[in-house]
């Protein structure tokens, strides 16, 4: 298992790249089961989910060639099971759920159980898919679906849940008849995700809205061109939050300002200075950070998985601040290990107050998820001294090459197995 080592302290300057974002890769190469043939997905993050979502799309019967632009043939499909030992690894596995239902009327999928930051459950995704017509029994925890045949319904989501919208409307465009999805989830991915089924001859009204409307087709078919996944707006927003932590001048190309705006409003407030242009975003800070308020939300509100970057921009502000979770329980556990690092945090429920002092210090710290392992490298980049970062299997799940693209714009930063402890081997990996 492998670590990542930070000599902090070091403003960054200079550009980077945003890569595909993962919400969106995911239920896309599932839902190219929906259309049999071959697909090419183009701007594919190198990511462990891409690659756990490949290697079951293969044991479904579906081979691929990955890369940039990733091949997947769906032309068979010979196994109709998502088993535990895949769903454990990663919770997007569900979305097999619905393009298997529509395809083959069966399927059989491991119960995703809760995680790190909270119990998901999947109910939505049953109530929309039975609404569908299809049938549940849950056994041994599995979830074992069957359908006769598909049609259209009208369906009142509780919460506007994004991988419950996705498996709906997966399953929804294969169905005899009109579906309607009210309280829908309007996440950038989402939206993604049913362009992209359009591209295939889906018919979907409403995309980027909290009503979708469905007219289900016969048949769908693999387009003629390579379809381009959407920019990673939690990655841009990480690197954003970065740049405010440790100073600097930073340019994220290749992304859409439009995804991340409840961000940049928020590094503004914090006394960035932003700079907005077609493709890409420019943070700036040079003088002291401001304290910050903000409550997560469901999009166009700021993101969840921003939280936990944005708190460590706190920590480096000279004062009050107060950040509220409104979507996960149980998502301040970077809290305490900030705290390691000589944040002042309390929290109280689903509210953190940082009494921010403008400086963190070096320590080893362990990461307990995906976007808490971000922020402690943040917080890593801004301490003085030498950070080590624990369990960072968490960052190959959600980013691409954040030791390579960090180093290209100043990070004194570098990734050693966790056994390496000797001062020159770690000082060694910063410049290899």
């Amino acid at each position: 298992m492998d670590k990542i080592v930070i000599d902090g302290g070091v403003p960054l300057h200079g550009t980077l790249s945003a890569s595909g974002a993962k919400n969106a890769a995911l239920p896309i190469l599932f839902a190219t089961l929906l259309a049999p043939g071959e697909h090419r997905i183009a701007n594919m993050p190198k990511l462990v989910d891409v690659s756990e979502t490949l290697s079951l799309l293969g044991r479904i019967g579906c081979p691929s060639l990955a890369g940039s632009t990733t091949r997947i043939d769906t032309s068979r499909v010979v196994f109709c099971e998502a088993p535990y030992d895949v769903v454990r690894k990663m919770r997007a596995s569900v979305l097999v759920l619905g393009p298997l239902l529509a395809r083959e009327g069966t399927a059989r999928v491991s119960l995703p159980g809760g995680c790190a930051i909270g119990v998901r459950p999947i109910d939505q995704h049953l109530k929309g898919l039975e609404a569908l017509g299809c049938r549940f029994e849950l056994e041994g925890g599995y979830v074992n679906g069957s359908t006769d045949g598909l049609r259209g319904a009208e369906i009142h989501l509780d919460v506007p849940t994004v991988t419950g919208t996705e498996n709906i409307v997966m399953a929804a465009v294969l169905a005899d008849g009109t579906s309607v999805i009210h309280n829908a989830a309007k996440e950038p991915e989402v939206a993604d995700v049913c362009r992209f089924l359009t591209t295939l001859g889906a018919r979907i009204e409403g995309i980027g809205t909290s009503t979708l409307t469905i007219d289900g087709v016969a048949r769908l078919s693999p387009a003629s061109r390579p379809y381009r996944i959407v920019p990673d707006r939690i990655e841009t927003g990480t690197y954003l939050c970065a740049a405010a932590t440790a100073g600097g001048d930073l340019e994220v190309l290749e992304t859409d300002p439009t995804l991340i705006t409840a961000v940049t409003e928020k590094l503004t407030e914090a006394g960035c200075t932003v700079e907005i242009g077609p493709r890409s975003v420019r943070v700036r800070r040079e003088g002291p950070l401001h304290p910050i308020e903000v409550a997560t939300a469901a999009y166009p509100g700021f993101p969840t998985d921003m939280q936990a970057q944005l708190m460590t921009v706190a920590c480096m502000a000279e004062g009050r601040s107060v950040i509220t979770e409104t979507i996960f329980e149980n998502r301040f556990m970077h809290a305490a290990e900030l705290g390691r690092m000589g944040a002042h945090i309390e929290t109280q429920g689903n509210v953190a107050t940082v009494h921010g002092t403008g400086r963190l210090m070096s320590s080893p710290v362990m990461a307990s998820d995906l976007r808490a392992s971000a922020a402690l490298v943040l917080a890593g980049l801004a301490a003085e001294g030498l950070t080590e970062v624990l369990r960072i299997y968490h960052l190959d799940r959600g980013y691409e090459d954040m030791v390579g693209k960090l180093r290209g714009v100043g990070a004194r930063i570098g990734r050693v197995s966790d056994e390496v402890r000797d001062e020159a081997r770690l000082q060694q990996a910063l410049s290899a």
